[in-house]
């Protein structure tokens, strides 16, 4: 992202002739090497007048964005992480990582508009906030390892985000080969079956991540959070058919589950990467904190319909993603495809942001002129090397696990 001119100090050279043998002063290391300037916030800086986003999003389809992208593929198999866990506690521990990961989220953009304003930059990335918050931060020693934070947190989300996309390529690949194979079961022998239907998936997932502008997700967000909505509806009605007595449903099943089900619950709900690039594209970022309440009041509702009342009906014989554990008729196999539909479009999301932050680095190299070619031939390249990853590693369970450990 290219930062408002403004905002940059440039330490002229002045060129003169110095007959003495004592060298010219030269600026302290710390002013000379410092990107960002602080101002003060009496001047009122308006930080959405100097935007020049194309396509800005509103608050409801802002809303939308977070949902998608908090929620992902990860909803369809956190009743598994419940059966690792134990049902209340699960419960319990869901409601606490809601509330921790929305306050972080609110801090997050909350810093990033006092940015804004102190340093007089209409829009930062995660990256941007990380890097200027050791710069003008209250703590001079650490300046000099801003860029180095700066990189670790662009590393950090494009772990996260890049392997999210691997996970729900999966998803895809095991609802359509239960469709067409009528099978719920992937034992190991038929992994390489499942790795066909992955790499299938790489045309139509290229096609859609050619789209460049958030704006135009919009439509496919908005729709996927529809199919979401009835993806929950049915799986409390599914697992209510066969629920047993709730006093026998452990409430509590061991340490290694429960480190097992924080590592896949902050997989299915934590958006703290897409959040950002959302705020950057609305049309009145200041109404970001009514987005976070309502998306993550909607996220944590969702995961707890699905993970409670889905543990609680299928019990330990609880397959990923839940919609495998519905019975073969003609709704829930409409709903798989509905599904499917709906983790292709998260993929499209959750691959836009990072790959712009890839972009901020890779599109110093190219032409301007020739942007809109190199774009796409990078995204091309990301999309081969995710599906490969998918290839080489299809447990859904351990490879969230995994992602969500950044």
């Amino acid at each position: 992202m290219e930062l408002n001119s403004n905002c940059i100090s440039h330490t002229q050279t002045l060129e003169f002739k110095d007959l003495s043998t004592k060298p010219p002063p030269q600026p302290p290391p710390e002013i000379e090497k410092k990107k960002y300037v602080l101002h003060s916030e009496k001047e009122n800086y308006d930080f959405v007048a100097y935007r020049s986003t194309r396509k800005p999003t509103n608050v409801l389809e802002s809303t939308g964005h977070l949902i998608k992208g908090c929620l992902g593929g990860g909803i369809l198999g956190i009743h598994e992480a419940y059966m690792k866990c134990g049902l209340w506690t699960s419960l319990i521990v869901t409601i606490v990582f809601g509330f921790y990961i929305t306050y972080c989220v609110h801090i997050l953009v909350k810093s990033a508009q006092m940015l804004y304003k102190r340093l007089h930059i209409p829009e930062m990335s995660y990256p941007d906030v990380a890097e200027a918050s050791l710069e003008v931060g209250p703590f001079p020693k650490l300046r000099k390892y801003s860029k180095w934070f700066r990189y670790a947190v662009d590393i950090t989300i494009c772990i996260d985000l890049f392997g999210a996309c691997c996970v729900y390529q999966i998803i895809i690949a095991k609802t359509i080969k239960q469709l067409a194979m009528n099978s719920t079961e992937v034992p190991a022998e038929d992994l390489n079956y499942l790795r066909l239907y992955i790499f299938a998936l790489l045309v139509p997932i290229l096609l859609l991540c050619m789209i460049t502008t958030l704006k135009y997700l919009a439509p496919f967000t908005l729709i996927a959070d529809v199919f979401i909505v009835a993806c929950v509806i049915a799986t409390v009605y599914y697992s209510l058919r066969e629920a047993p007595n709730i006093s026998e449903v452990p409430s509590w099943k061991g340490v290694i589950g429960f480190f097992e089900f924080c590592g896949i619950v902050v997989f299915s709900m934590e958006g703290i990467g897409v959040s950002l690039p959302i705020e950057n594209n609305m049309k009145d970022p200041k109404k970001f904190p009514l987005v976070l309440c309502g998306g993550m009041s909607v996220v944590v509702s969702f995961l707890i319909l699905v993970g409670f009342f889905g543990y609680w009906g299928f019990g330990e014989n609880s397959r990923s993603p839940v919609t495998l554990n519905f019975p073969p008729d003609v709704f829930p196999t409409i709903l798989k495809c509905l599904m499917a539909v709906m983790i292709f479009v998260t993929f499209a999301l959750n691959f836009w942001a990072p790959f712009n932050l890839v972009w901020h680095y890779v599109s110093r190299k190219h032409d301007p002129k020739r942007y809109w070619l190199w774009e796409r031939v990078y995204r091309a390249i990301f999309i081969v090397v995710i599906t490969a990853i998918a290839i080489a590693f299809p447990n859904i369970g351990n490879l969230m696990g995994l992602v969500s450990f950044p």
